[in-house]
């Protein structure tokens, strides 16, 4: 293989933008679980649900942060490292990005501050819209990212001018690309997921060393009605959107199965060693007619292969392969982990099994593992397109040296590893130390006694 300046960049992207993708997976569903948080607190006065409130409010706090920082830094990479694509598509992906910060980002910043120092400045009622609205804006920012990622995917509502520029023609069909509803369901639900899946893990981690701890119980089953509710939803739709890419992009679809001849009753290969040398498997593992039945419909449906393609517009096929099974098969673990909780909540009690604390703890780093693997199908699958079937990758990048990249490379693995480092770190610190620690009691006497705004501290710590 060989290193030039276009391998380096498509490493370069695929490290940032997968180290990034980590912080907005998990604050979109943290935002969410805050604005429940507040919510259930006023209404019941149950002082657990602020405790838990504050202490989740401080991680936020510090993952929102670190999100924005490794964020920012992709705007420039596309202008220095995909010129090409920022020129020719610019006119298409230019005002979703700007609508991104526009609707999302600015309400975000806007609501942030008063939901951390607000405490004793405005109102509970005006101090919950602010939450609320900041897990809008989370949301927000999710459905305009998706939306130009699925354009790219699926490419709609433009036309390409004589100088080879695109420009839309129709916005509707600009952001709302075929494949856009099923991908934004599921990263949301995958957001979730990933949320849900921290915060049991943190608290199965608190109740093994104390069992009766009143804020990791609570947020122990509140984490399993997430795995129990949504890990089945998302599934299915995991499922809609596959088959909304067995009709839009069947490259893709062939190499997620590993299909290199288009027939009818294609097998399911559990596992496989697809060689793109020999257009085939090494070796595979299959159930027969299954891929069928579960890409088509039907075990008689006939399915492409990668043979029907080119060679040259074939994506990487071992990659995606394994990494759609890295992420359907912890699906299939959280759906286990959501009824045998479920399960345990209904007999007894899940804390007090001390096998299911330690496999939800184990399952803390899952929803990750799997959004990174996720978006590897997706991206990955793409290839050899940016912007699929208009605009090839090779083609979009700017003309560099293999030099210069690596040196960013190099700078950008640096610099991450010391933000990762410190800032996960940190994060898994303040997790192990619980809900209680470093809590501050209320203060001011002359508020009225058993007030929502009352049992407020001064900072959140």
């Amino acid at each position: 293989m060989d290193v030039d300046a276009l391998l380096l960049s498509r490493l370069q992207f695929a490290f940032t933008i997968a180290f990034h993708i980590i912080f907005p997976s998990f604050t979109i569903g943290l935002a969410s679980y805050l604005a429940v948080l507040e919510g259930m607190w006023l209404v019941t006065k149950n002082e657990v649900f602020k405790t838990l409130y504050l202490f989740w409010l401080k991680i936020f706090a510090i993952s929102f942060g670190m999100g924005v920082v490794t964020g920012v830094v992709l705007s420039y990479e596309i202008g220095a490292n995909w010129s090409v694509f920022s020129a020719v598509a610019a006119p298409v992906i230019g005002p979703l990005l700007a609508f991104e910060v526009l609707t999302a980002f600015f309400l975000e910043a806007s609501f942030l501050g008063i939901m951390l120092f607000g405490w004793k400045k405005v109102g509970p009622t005006l101090h919950f819209t602010a939450t609320v609205l900041v897990a809008i804006g989370t949301l927000i920012s999710a459905f305009w990212i998706v939306s130009a990622n699925s354009w790219m995917q699926h490419p709609t509502g433009f036309t390409t001018l004589p100088n080879g520029d695109l420009i839309a023609v129709d916005w509707f069909k600009v952001v709302f690309s075929p494949s856009f509803p099923a991908r934004f369901a599921h990263m949301t639900l995958a957001a979730y997921l990933t949320t849900a899946l921290v915060i049991g893990a943190a608290s199965a981690w608190r109740l093994l060393k104390d069992a009766e701890e009143p804020e990791s119980k609570m947020s122990l089953r509140m984490a399993i009605g997430m795995f129990a509710i949504v890990a089945p939803l998302q599934l299915l739709v995991g499922d809609i959107s596959g088959k909304s890419v067995g009709q839009l992009q069947p490259a893709k679809l062939a190499a997620i199965e590993a299909f290199w001849d288009t027939r009818a009753e294609q097998p399911f290969h559990i596992a496989a060693w697809p060689d793109r040398e020999i257009a085939g498997n090494r070796w595979e593992i299959s159930v027969p007619k299954l891929g069928s039945l579960i890409t088509g419909g039907s075990t008689k449906a006939e399915i492409r292969g990668l043979k029907s393609f080119e060679p040259r517009d074939r994506p990487p096929v071992a990659l995606v392969f394994w990494a759609f099974r890295v992420m359907v098969g912890l699906g299939v673990a959280m759906i286990g982990l959501g009824f045998w909780g479920a399960w345990l909540t209904w007999k007894s009690a899940p804390e007090r099994s001390r096998l299911y604390l330690r496999a939800a703890v184990a399952m803390g780093p899952a929803g990750f593992v799997a959004v990174i693997a996720g978006w590897m199908v997706a991206e990955v699958g793409r290839q050899p397109w940016v912007i699929y079937g208009v605009l090839r990758t090779a083609d979009a990048a700017s003309p560099l040296q293999a030099g210069q990249v690596s040196l960013s490379l190099l700078g950008f693995l640096t610099v991450y590893a010391i933000i990762f480092s410190v800032g996960v770190l940190y994060i898994l610190r303040l997790m192990g130390e619980g809900p209680l620690a470093g809590s501050l009691e209320p203060v001011d006497d002359d508020r009225a006694p058993g007030s929502a705004l009352a049992a407020m501290p001064e900072d959140p710590g």
